[in-house]
């Protein structure tokens, strides 16, 4: 005797060894015994072989319309065996019956299961819906097949097309716009974002970049919600001097000013003005929540984001001609140029002329200081040349001075659009340490440094840049900042453009005016604010690195440099001449650091920023500068953030944050 039972959701078919009352022994054709419970059995047969009852009762079960056996079945609970007698009008056969318990136990969209051969029939409505839903996945799977095969063929399917800034930056993989693409993917052995370029997905890289990056941190877009101006500040006393700016030619937010006044006693009086659109701004404001959601102007070569709407910047920018509300820190100085004391308030401050590097530094630069009584008269001169010396011994006091330092490069980018559309590219150098960098550099140093100081002295909290070992990390508690050569430092200079500095100038201006700052000490939406700057102010600055190595990689292609030159820093790594990029070059021979090498430029991938070289030629190594060598140390992570704590000295006289480590 042979039984035809149920087990692990499927039927099987097994020759009786023994049996008791709650279990049997069976053996399957193969050979395999198993004991299986007295419950599970269906049916018992014999006369049809065990390798023939299955497939027979399969090829039944499959000629059972199943429309009809639901129309049969009722509303009530049953049996396969009832249905089987009721179906086939007399005693089914064991063919028959197991035929009829295959196909029921197929259909979980017309049968419930309610037991080992037992079934109830689905409502009508559920039915309706099962079925509605059938049919949809097989015309979505049919679609799915359709496009796939479009996008093997190299075309986009407008659908795909409609939704390809999901596909490429934010992919729900529930979409059958997704599905087709991973299938043609699947299909080309290719990745979906290649596969999506092939098809012309991505016509202009650029854009694409700067798309994804949109989507991960400006969903919304870059707009602003309608924010209602803070009152012009009112009350505040009006400075007695004039002051002016040092900016790119392409700043907008103007956040720092100086000025210098011959005292009675023979010295001087410095002022660092610092824009204050702090004053007026109420806690919770609309202006403030969209101060710590930007946390950062955002800088890209050509283009910029903004922390503030325009008409906010516009109005506590220290534009040229205007008076404005400014933090002043007011710094005396001998004719030795020796720091005597210094004091800080709010005020309203002239502003004379904003200065722009292209026009000054002709006149003002590395070569004219040594000599400046010979050179022509150019505007603020005087001044100028003041506050470069003053800056000089501000270096000296920071235990930072090195007469024999050799500055490495900085890199200014420039695009231009042509009658067609078509962008270009001019990347500048610019040596670092040149004097209008180091006097705004070594003022913004000695600013947040002060004010840091006075923070910290009053007990007012605040948010401080520290390093050490090293590492450059942002905290409440005021530390030491070793690459800088400074007890501590806050920034608190441009409160225009990062959030860190708008927040430190709420908390001084409330501590000159003698009011409760806006954040307590231990304040849980200070530390919250800090970790949120801290992770998006790096995100952005990656994002700007991302952007310059592509405009890099433009360059060499827009200028046909067919034979770039390279110094080797370490191993394959390798840093090209006039330009801000590093790439290693795969199969480059073991070279010593420092060795000049000619290289073939054999391809460029935009998508993957990728440079293919090979090399060509190799000369005689040379020493490498002192911050070079620093930064091929064996902690890369802790010489980065040294790298980037430098870096912070020539980055504060731009329009443009320090470069992602």
């Amino acid at each position: 005797m042979n039984v035809f039972y149920e087990e692990d959701g499927g039927f099987k078919v097994g020759a009786i060894m023994s049996e008791s009352e709650a279990s049997l022994q069976v053996e399957a054709a193969s050979g395999k015994r198993s004991k299986i419970k007295a419950a599970a059995v269906l049916l018992r047969f014999d006369k049809i072989g065990l390798n023939d009852f299955l497939p027979q009762a399969q090829t039944v079960a499959d000629g059972l319309d199943l429309d009809f056996l639901w129309e049969c079945s009722g509303g009530e609970e049953f049996g396969f065996m009832d249905l089987a007698r009721e179906y086939y009008g007399a005693a089914p056969s064991p063919t028959e019956a197991a035929a009829m318990a295959i196909r029921l136990h197929s259909a979980p969209m017309y049968f419930y299961r309610k037991g080992k051969g037992r079934y109830k029939a689905a409502p009508e409505d559920n039915l309706k819906a099962a079925k509605a839903g059938q049919e949809r996945k097989q015309r979505e799977t049919a679609q799915i097949e359709q496009w796939s095969q479009a996008l093997l063929a190299g075309e986009l399917p407008e659908p795909i097309r409609a939704q390809q800034r999901m596909l490429l930056h934010r992919p729900d993989k529930n979409t059958i716009e997704w599905k087709a693409v991973a299938l043609a993917a699947e299909n080309a052995q290719l990745s979906p974002l290649r596969l999506l370029a092939r098809c012309g997905a991505i016509p202009d890289i650029e854009a694409y970049f700067l798309d994804g990056f949109l989507t991960e941190y400006f969903p919304k877009g870059t707009g602003f919600p309608a924010i209602e101006l803070p009152p012009p500040p009112s009350g505040l006393l009006n400075a007695d001097v004039v002051a002016f700016s040092i900016d790119d030619s392409a700043t907008t937010e103007i956040d720092d000013a100086f000025s210098v006044v011959r005292l009675d006693n023979g010295n001087w009086r410095v002022g660092v003005h610092i824009a204050a659109p702090t004053l007026g701004v109420e806690a919770g404001s609309a202006l403030e929540q969209v101060v710590l959601q930007r946390l950062s102007t955002v800088y890209m070569p050509g283009n910029k984001i903004t922390m503030l709407p325009d008409a906010v910047v516009e109005a506590f920018t220290l534009a040229e001609g205007r008076d404005c509300a400014a933090l002043s820190l007011y710094l005396e100085v001998s004719p030795e140029f020796e720091p005597l004391g210094h004091h800080s308030r709010v005020e309203r401050v002239h502003i004379g002329a904003n200065l722009r590097h292209d026009a000054i530094e002709p006149f003002f630069n590395e070569q004219s200081v040594k000599e400046p009584e010979s050179g022509p008269d150019y505007p603020y001169k005087q001044e100028l040349l003041l506050l470069w010396r003053l800056a000089n011994r501000l270096e000296e006091k920071r235990g930072k001075a090195d007469p024999n330092r050799v500055e490495r490069l900085d890199y200014s980018f420039r695009i231009d659009t042509d009658a067609t559309g078509q962008r270009h590219v001019a990347i500048e150098p610019r040596r670092r340490g040149s004097p209008m960098d180091k006097l705004v550099a070594e003022l913004m140093i000695y600013v947040n440094s002060e004010w840091g100081k006075l923070l910290a002295e009053q007990g007012v909290a605040a948010i401080y840049r520290a390093q050490n070992a090293g590492r450059v990390r942002m905290t409440t508690q005021p530390a030491p900042h070793v690459g800088l050569g400074v007890a501590q430092y806050a920034w608190a200079s441009s409160p225009l453009r990062r959030a860190v500095d708008f927040i430190n100038q709420q908390q001084l201006v409330a501590l000159l005016d003698a009011e409760t700052p806006r954040y307590a000490r231990n304040d849980p939406m200070l530390f919250a604010a800090m970790r949120d700057f801290d992770q998006t102010y790096n995100a952005y600055a990656d994002f700007q690195a991302k952007m310059e190595r592509y405009w890099c990689l433009r360059w060499l292609e827009q200028e046909n440099i067919s034979e770039p030159t390279a110094t080797v820093l370490k191993e394959n790594l390798v840093r090209f001449d006039g330009l801000p990029l590093v790439a290693r070059i795969a199969g480059l021979p073991e070279l010593p650091r420092g060795t000049p090498v000619r290289l073939q430029r054999v391809g460029i991938d935009y998508l993957d920023l990728a440079l293919e070289c090979r090399l060509l030629s190799a000369g005689e190594p040379v020493a490498l500068l002192p911050d070079e060598e620093e930064e091929l140390s064996a902690n890369e992570e802790a010489e980065a953030a040294a790298e980037a704590a430098e870096t912070e000295l020539a980055s504060a006289a731009t329009d443009t944050p320090p470069e992602a480590a």
